[in-house]
């Protein structure tokens, strides 16, 4: 895949045709992929074609297939569902419908074929292009085509992407959609929660997802339910018995509510489905509990797409695009997907060929089996929910104390990682220690001991309930000696922002003189700023960020049957650009103003005249995101006036400070299964560190290794000395020096119309799904 002469991404589409269409069930986010995928092949000069219908439209060809312009896309990145048609298509499945298919195609010099949908869909796309060759002679023998117009077109590239809410295809992590659908689900499991704890009732909620459980195992985690039923491991025998067991055990210790969620495929040992009123009539007979059972049903595929699945589209798109153009007519039909946050380009069949091996493993009974070919993520997903939720305290204690506490500013998310945290801890024997208030509570002995009945519900709530403070320990150092001497605390959870990470390495370089301070210390990072070294993510950036997203979809919608316009909008995040960048991919900005990708008076000018070009089309709207610190001279007000002058005549100006909205809210759903792993690997790394650091009757921990941060890189969560990352960190702009996400600028400024030019050189190669048996 690793090209030798670098290639003009500008001209490599020239004399190309593409065309793009969605098939299957809808989900939200298609959208933004076709959006993608029409403006990236525009602007590489290929011709772009949509296809309305999915097949159906294919087959039936005609005014189905249109060619796309740029403002054809326009306005539609926040539109849930897909603008230009999905269908179930039975024509496409017989020889005769394929023909014509191929026919409608050939007459538009079109042979680059763009499919999102399922795995349904995209076998479809396989076989299509399998039998092309074939396809063609039928086509010359029946005198529908000339010779010349098939050696035009003598082959076909397909690329495809995955939409799908039930993140049912294998090889990769997140399918277009699925995060939206979680959306929809926790704002359902939010209110019912409400209801059902003023009259202590149960709830049974069925979610979708067809044969994969990926739904209702993060649902599971993140509203902390009692009891999940997923297709991939049915309950063991005599569930029935250990279910009103656990039930009756979490109304003992005071919950007032019980949540089961159900999977819309979930069964039994034996094959037979478990649904909603059979759990219903055994809590009811059995136990007595007032219970209601709720369906969710296709509120799931409704609303607009979440920050993540507009980003996801986008980034799907450009790649798609790249790997059409990139295809010879021997690489092998792939399709674009995402591992942990890098774009890769996967084989089709082997993916499709896995998908199949999870179902044939479940049908056999082969459980384990099922829930490793689903891929890491969810592995990862049911590890932690295992251990949450059906193991119970051991009688033996371990005679530690871990102490939690929160630092910095407050962010969505941190509930949930202290949840897990302490939910861990107590399950792993050790008496867990609350801090209020952050360093502050640890020099002034706000402590106290926090059991698993007090954390019930966090998951859900923003904010900091431990309370948090900015202070730095430096100045208080002796105190927190003497108290974590007096509480006798042996580990130390830190869970915050910029501050936990200096914070966490203020009381490293502390323990040459306290030695009270040699003990095992870990940093979650959370913050919305998103700007803590050693990880990708912070817990609490991505409610940040669907807040922004929101915000700016209901800005732009205000100026709706007004003259032309342009918003000027500043973010948080302070020197860090993660937000201004990713809420510019999600709510289809103009530019993103940001510290690290420096700008000056050059550049305003470009982007003044490039907005006044755009006014003159169809394009009423324009987004301009400013990172709150990104310049200290060039302030929003700068640009406010600036803007406002040039624009005189064409466009009028707004501008708006989102502020503090920006750090409340409820925990978006990946931010409180974020939080609930990222708190859970945590405690059980200091378990293990504890184990290490025991000598001689108590636990002394000096090494740079037992003081670390837990971080999110690339695929993986690993643990990182902070000592380690001294070096990659920028202490006067509180950032770290390389950001993974500044590699996603050039993205923005092409959807936005820039001719810039696209780094080609890192492509994703090839990869393959199917390890070696």
């Amino acid at each position: 895949m690793q090209r030798s002469a670098p290639v003009d991404p500008t001209k490599m589409g020239v004399g190309r045709a593409i065309a793009v269409l969605t098939s299957g069930g809808d989900a939200q986010g298609m959208n933004a992929a076709v959006r993608a995928t029409v403006r990236v092949g525009i602007y590489t000069g290929a011709k772009v074609y949509f296809v309305h219908e999915g097949y159906q439209g294919l087959v039936d060809g005609g005014d189905n297939i249109r060619q796309a312009t740029w403002e054809s896309v326009s306005m539609m990145l926040q539109l849930g569902g897909t603008v230009i048609g999905s269908a179930r298509c039975q024509d496409f499945r017989t020889k005769e419908g394929r023909a014509k298919a191929a026919c409608n195609l050939v007459k538009l010099g079109i042979t680059n074929l763009c499919v999102i949908g399922g795995d349904g869909s995209l076998t479809g796309a396989n076989e299509f292009r399998n039998e092309w060759s074939e396809l063609l002679q039928i086509l010359l023998k029946a005198g529908k085509i000339t010779a010349e117009e098939a050696k035009r077109s003598s082959h076909l590239n397909i690329v495809g992407m995955v939409g799908s809410i039930d993140n049912d295809f294998c090889g990769t992590d997140m399918t277009i959609g699925t995060d939206s659908a979680l959306h929809r689900i926790m704002e359902v499991v939010d209110a019912i929660t409400t209801t059902a704890q003023s009259h202590q009732r149960t709830f049974i909620l069925e979610v979708m997802g067809r044969h994969c459980g990926y739904l209702a195992l993060v649902t599971a985690l993140s509203c902390g339910a009692d009891w999940v039923f997923i297709p991939e491991m049915p309950p063991d025998e005599g569930w029935e018995d250990h279910l009103c067991r656990r039930l009756t055990y979490q109304r003992s210790i005071g919950h007032r509510l019980n949540v089961i969620i159900v999977a819309e495929g979930a069964l039994d040992r034996h094959g037979k489905p478990i649904t909603c009123d059979i759990i219903k009539n055994l809590v009811t007979k059995k136990l007595g509990f007032d219970t209601r059972a709720t369906i969710l049903g296709h509120v799931q595929r409704g609303g607009t797409p979440s920050a993540f699945d507009r980003i996801l589209g986008s980034r799907m798109g450009v790649e798609a695009v790249m790997a059409l153009l990139e295809a010879t007519p021997d690489t092998p039909a792939c399709v674009v997907s995402l591992s942990g946050n890098m774009a890769v380009r996967l084989p089709l069949m082997e993916c499709v060929q896995v998908t199949k091996e999870v179902t044939k493993a479940m049908a056999e009974g082969r459980f384990e089996e099922a829930v490793k070919l689903r891929g890491k993520s969810f592995e990862n997903n049911w590890n932690t929910y295992k251990l949450l939720a059906h193991v119970t305290a051991p009688a033996v204690k371990s005679n530690i104390n871990i102490a939690i506490l929160n630092v910095g500013a407050p962010c969505s998310g941190m509930n949930a990682a202290v949840r897990s945290t302490v939910r861990i801890g107590i399950l792993q024997g050790h008496s867990m220690l609350a801090v209020h208030d952050g360093f502050d509570g640890l020099a002034h002995g706000t402590i106290e001991p926090i059991d698993w009945g007090y954390v019930g519900g966090w998951t859900g709530k923003g904010g900091s309930i431990l309370g948090t403070k900015r202070s730095l320990p430096a100045s208080m150092i002796e105190d927190i000696s003497l108290n974590i001497a007096k509480f006798n605390i042996h580990a130390l959870v830190i869970i915050g922002g910029f501050e936990a990470f200096v914070g966490g390495l203020e009381l490293v370089t502390a323990r040459e003189k306290y030695e009270e301070l040699c003990i095992p210390l870990v940093v979650i990072p959370a913050t919305v700023s998103n700007n803590v070294p050693g990880s990708d993510f912070s817990i609490g950036a991505d409610t940040a960020l669907n807040t922004i997203t929101t915000t700016c979809d209901r800005i732009k919608q205000s100026a709706a049957g007004t003259k032309r316009r342009v918003f000027i909008i500043e973010t948080m995040g302070g020197f860090c650009g993660y937000l201004a960048t990713m809420a510019g991919l999600a709510a289809g900005a103009d530019a993103a103003y940001i510290y690290e990708d420096p700008f000056g008076i050059h550049d305003l000018e470009t982007n003044v005249e490039h907005l006044l070009e755009k006014m003159k089309t169809t394009v009423k709207r324009g987004l301009i995101l400013r990172n709150e610190k990104c310049n200290a001279n060039y302030t929003t007000d700068f640009l406010f006036s600036l803007y406002s002058e040039e624009g005189k005549g064409v466009f009028d100006c707004r501008k708006n400070v989102l502020g503090h909205m920006q750090q409340g809210g409820t925990p978006t759903p990946f931010d409180r299964n974020f939080g609930t792993k990222m708190g859970a690997k945590a405690v059980l790394w200091l378990t293990d560190k504890l184990k290490e650091c025991y000598r001689h009757g108590r636990i002394f921990a000096n090494t740079p290794d037992s003081a670390c941060v837990l971080g999110m890189r690339k695929r993986a969560m690993i643990f990182q000395p902070l000592s380690d990352l001294k070096e990659d960190t920028d202490f006067e702009h509180r950032i770290p020096k390389t950001q993974w996400w500044l590699k996603l600028r050039p993205i923005l400024k092409i959807l936005a119309k820039y001719k810039i030019n696209l780094d080609t050189s890192e492509t994703a190669t090839m990869e393959h799904v199917i390890k070696k048996r």
